[in-house]
């Protein structure tokens, strides 16, 4: 009776081998029979029959799993429901998760403690343990490992035992765990997994006899058509996609350093190169300026001794200026003073009678930030010291003798200028009583405006003494000094 029951089953296994077999023609279907019909045993009928079916080159009409992790790889193939099941080591832990970049879009870094499932190609991230039960909906995250990067980074947070995972899409997670052990368990199984997957991904791709055309793996499975062109192209993107990533990350440090020396590679060559300002003068690119210019340069220029502008001014203080209160003292507005100065320089025609120039304190100011921003002052500096050791002297007519001979050593537009201006303010003292200006006050502003040292080396309250008095006796003596006209 038991014989019996074997020899049946045997019979329905043969059936069941004989009706999967795919029908290629009556050749290969006869020389299966034959063999089953000449049988010397029914273990020998048993082993001929499942070899055929082994040795077959066409698989199973339902397409295999993509990961054959526990198949053999000799070409074995694993026929009935143990081929169509993935043969998956999980793995599962709570671990903290930050995802801080998603498709190559930085994101805010956020940890957060996930029940984290390591499955054959997919890290799978839930909120907690009870969501695994729950179908698709319930993953929160999927990280694909199949071409991403994993490695340690103690750059990207503070926490220790970190590593991060890039996928080939650019999306990075950083994944974490205080306990060292087990961060470099998920560590290494992740990253064995990254290498299963990413190499299986890449050796099974199949290619037609005498073609260099690359087809999918499904493509000889019955049922499957000629691989589309998105199937044929997705193996090289996923190349350059994980070149692109682990490349970058690789060289980053590099090509930085490498962009940073060539931009100031860039800076020295146009340093060197740009033109002097002669140059830029010579093509008008550059006026010649009045302010700021050095008073020799500015008189061989306008062909006189005294710059223009510095007449035109005076000749307007007094005209309409020898009786405002605090002429020279009081500030004019500082934006129309450098709105004049503007015109001065662009070499346009002035008009200091224009109803813009109607405040005299304007006029003013601007004349006093003439004579502050030469570059040599009215006094030279070679000449400052031997100022300050005359005005020690004790005796009054040689103090006048030594002044005068310092002051006519000066070059010509300094002397001639030096004159004008101090004639000058001699008639704005003879309007005292209006103007309320005094020697000592017109000192005090005419003082640091018209000298100072070169270096300021020495305690600049004591030279803004030396300067007050100087300018207080040129002023006092300056009709001796200047030779001026008594009136």
């Amino acid at each position: 009776m038991a014989g019996t029951r074997i020899t049946n089953l045997q019979n329905a296994v043969k059936q069941v081998q004989l009706s999967q077999l795919p029908q290629h023609g009556a050749g290969t279907q006869g020389a299966v029979q034959m063999r089953i019909k000449n049988p010397q045993s029914s273990g020998d009928r048993l082993s001929q029959s499942k070899s055929m079916v082994l040795q077959d080159s066409d698989l199973p009409q339902k397409p295999l799993s993509r990961h054959r992790r526990n198949q053999s790889q000799h070409g074995v193939v694993v026929t009935g429901a143990a081929a169509l099941q993935p043969m998956v080591d999980l793995k599962s832990e709570h671990l903290n998760v930050a995802k801080i970049s998603e498709n190559g879009k930085k994101q805010r870094k956020n940890w957060s403690s996930m029940w984290t499932v390591l499955t054959s190609d997919e890290l799978l991230l839930y909120k907690d343990k009870q969501e695994t039960n729950v179908k698709a909906g319930g993953k929160t995250d999927v990280v694909q490992l199949c071409g991403a990067v994993i490695d340690w980074t103690t750059e990207k947070s503070s926490k220790k035992n970190v590593f991060q995972i890039t996928t080939n899409t650019g999306s990075e997670y950083l994944i974490q765990s205080d306990n060292y052990s087990t961060a470099s368990k998920w560590y290494d199984a992740i990253r064995k997994t990254v290498d299963s997957s990413t190499k299986e991904d890449q050796s099974f791709a199949l290619r037609r006899s005498n073609s260099t055309e690359y087809l999918s793996r499904h493509t000889s499975l019955p049922g499957y058509g000629s691989a589309s062109s998105n199937t044929k192209q997705r193996n090289p993107v996923h190349r350059r996609s994980i070149n692109m990533f682990s490349s970058s990350k690789l060289k980053y440090s590099a090509s930085d350093s490498a962009d940073k020396n060539g931009v100031k590679n860039r800076l020295k060559k146009f340093i060197t190169r740009r033109p002097s300002m002669k140059t830029l003068q010579e093509k008008g690119l550059i006026k010649d300026r009045v302010f700021g210019c050095h008073l020799l340069t500015l008189c061989e220029r306008e062909g006189t001794t005294v710059p223009k502008f510095v007449k035109t001014c005076l000749d307007t203080v007094e005209k309409r200026g020898l009786e405002a209160d605090g002429i020279y003292r009081v500030s004019g507005n500082l934006a129309t003073i450098q709105k004049l100065r503007f015109i001065v320089d662009q070499e346009e025609d002035l008009d200091l009678d224009d109803s813009q120039w109607e405040d005299i304190h304007v006029i003013t100011g601007a004349l006093k930030m003439f004579f502050r921003e030469l570059p040599e002052p009215l006094f030279p500096f070679r000449f400052f010291q031997q100022f300050v050791e005359v005005v020690q002297l004790k005796e009054s007519k040689q103090k006048i003798q030594e002044v005068k001979k310092l002051i006519q050593q000066l070059p010509k537009p300094n002397h001639d200028t030096m004159k004008m201006l101090f004639s000058h303010l001699q008639r704005v003292l003879a309007f005292s009583q209006k103007n309320l200006m005094s020697t000592q006050g017109i000192s005090i502003v005419f003082g640091p405006t018209l000298m100072w040292p070169e270096l300021d080396a020495g305690n600049m309250a004591v030279n803004m003494v030396y300067q007050n008095q100087i300018m207080e006796f040129i002023l006092i003596e300056s009709q001796e000094i200047f030779n001026l006209d008594r009136k």
